[in-house]
């Protein structure tokens, strides 16, 4: 999973504001992070279903929340998207 220098790497990368750990974009950049991650770990342990159901969790919520900010903004969506490399 995300150590807490990668975390705090994210955060200060996506964050709105000093202090913003809550906002869409830093809650998408985390979940593409463990997402990422998750990916690599299944492609090598092939049976490990309960991580393949949180992979898909995560990979729902972060559906979720890309929707709200769609919704809200798409200025942020887009450069969110295109930030994070979501979109072929």
């Amino acid at each position: 999973m995300l150590h807490t220098n990668q975390k705090a790497e994210i955060v200060s990368k996506f964050q709105r504001a000093e202090g913003d750990t809550g906002s869409p974009e830093v809650q998408v950049a985390l979940l593409t992070e463990q997402i990422a991650f998750l990916n690599e770990h299944l492609k090598t342990h092939k049976k490990d279903h309960a991580s393949r159901r949180g992979l898909l969790k995560m990979v729902g919520r972060r559906r979720r929340l890309l929707d709200y900010l769609r919704g809200e903004s798409v200025e942020r969506y887009r450069a969110l998207v295109q930030a994070l490399g979501l979109r072929k």
